[in-house]
């Protein structure tokens, strides 16, 4: 027998019906012996999250507004899922406790009563599954620096859990240096999740959610993409990084780390077997060696143009040098024996581009110096691309297929992926073109 790590996202444990789906998963494998619950999310497009209206009642509290009504619907929320799920238990006490604390740590943050939310359900959760329940707060650490406390974390884990018992210990918070409640700031719950199943030595972390694995392309832009069975962290961190929906990189990095494999389940499909994220994977030749396409618009390309570029010392760096003065950062930087372009993301260059381009105009007397805005750029990515024959003639076909001018390509040293810039306004026909011809339909 292993042991696995499930978190459930809000959607999964929205209402009763929802729980008890979790339930039938959770009883359905014996390995499944650490759970980890997020707050009750939407039950419908109308609906409020809970976390939402924890948010609400701080701002109230923040204020010095009274914000009983809006608690009135946490509490009766909460009570009709108990009640729903016919358990034996009494939250009346608990709830009076939180609504107290969020007055009461109101001038310190939001953070106790958004993590509230997670606190009360994973309660509900534990009682339902006959699990022991832990406070987060009592076993995940914040250092000074706002960070995870990796060091004192694990420690509590080895002290305060065995790899043996079943336990629900709720996701999105801890404790800080000053013993306080602190809630991530990014990943929620799924950090929560990659914490919990490092510090237990999970041999899988499933993280229960309302979509079947993650997705070829976003089907905001391509029509039924295919899923993706298998990823690795590295092809995971590139389509992240250019837009994809997924696990943000804090919430995989404590699994990454140790080499503990994440499975994306789907709470409502179940038999799914969803998507591996996994440490190394072979190409796959079935999907022609492609793992996902994803991209991302507003972006302006600093195109810098001057003869016998290559042979000027300094003169990249020059051009750095004006960006990091003005605390900009870059994405990319393809570049000729002449030339050399720059593409930065536009928020890094609100109220700057004048200032930018004057300066590498005075700092490198270039031959000319050129902005061009309204660009996207789209990353294909594969960890078999680098060793398939005609990948980038197929790529390169497509967007020529499409009518789709390209005006910047770009591929890393790792040649895990191709980026390509194209006008903002061919985004959609150029993922489109790419999908067809790199993935198929």
């Amino acid at each position: 027998m292993g042991i696995k790590v499930c978190k459930f996202g809000g959607t999964s444990l929205a209402d009763a019906s929802q729980i008890k789906k979790v339930k039938t998963i959770v009883d359905a494998d014996p390995d499944r012996k650490f759970v980890v619950p997020s707050a009750p999310g939407k039950r419908h497009a109308d609906d409020q999250k809970v976390t939402d209206l924890l948010y609400l009642c701080h701002e109230h509290a923040k204020q010095g507004l009274a914000f009983d009504e809006v608690f009135k619907l946490i509490h009766q929320r909460y009570e009709q899922i108990i009640e729903d799920l016919g358990i034996d238990l009494d939250l009346s006490d608990e709830l009076d406790r939180v609504k107290v604390g969020i007055a009461k740590y109101a001038d310190r943050g939001a953070d106790y009563a958004a993590s509230r939310g997670e606190f009360l359900n994973g309660q509900i959760v534990a009682k339902l599954l006959g699990y022991r329940f832990i406070d987060a707060a009592e076993v995940i650490f914040f250092g000074e620096n706002g960070r995870l406390d990796n060091q004192r974390t694990y420690e509590a884990f080895s002290q305060k859990i065995s790899g043996d018992e079943r336990a629900v210990v709720p996701g999105f918070y801890g404790t800080d240096h000053e013993g306080f409640v602190k809630t991530f700031s990014r990943g929620g719950s799924d950090v929560t999740g990659a914490i919990v199943s490092r510090g237990v030595g999970a041999d899988v972390y499933e993280n229960w959610t309302d979509v079947s694995g993650l997705l070829m392309a976003d089907p905001r832009v391509v029509d039924h993409p295919k899923a993706i069975d298998m990823i690795t962290y590295r092809e995971l961190r590139e389509l992240s990084y250019m837009g994809a929906s997924v696990l943000h990189d804090e919430a995989v990095f404590p699994v990454r780390e140790a080499g503990i494999p994440v499975n994306i389940r789907n709470t409502n499909k179940p038999e799914a077997a969803g998507t591996m994220i996994v440490a190394t994977a072979k190409a796959s030749s079935d999907m022609g060696s492609i793992t996902g396409i994803a991209g991302r618009k507003d972006f302006t390309v600093i195109a810098v143009e001057k003869a016998m570029m290559n042979a000027e010392i300094g003169f990249g760096r020059r051009v750095l040098g004006v960006l990091e003065r003005h605390g900009v950062s870059f994405e990319h930087m393809p570049s000729g024996i002449d030339t050399m372009s720059v593409v930065i993301a536009d928020t890094e260059l609100d109220g700057k581009l004048n200032d930018v381009l004057k300066e590498i105009e005075e700092d490198c007397d270039p031959d000319s110096v050129e902005a061009i805005d309204g660009m996207a750029l789209i990353a294909t990515v594969g960890r078999g691309m680098s060793h398939t024959p005609g990948m980038a003639s197929k790529l390169f076909g497509a967007l020529a297929e499409a009518g789709v001018n390209i005006r910047m390509i770009d591929q890393g040293s790792s040649e895990l992926n191709i980026i390509v810039g194209v006008q903002a306004s061919d985004f959609k026909t150029a993922v489109r073109a790419i999908y067809s011809r790199t993935v198929g339909v």
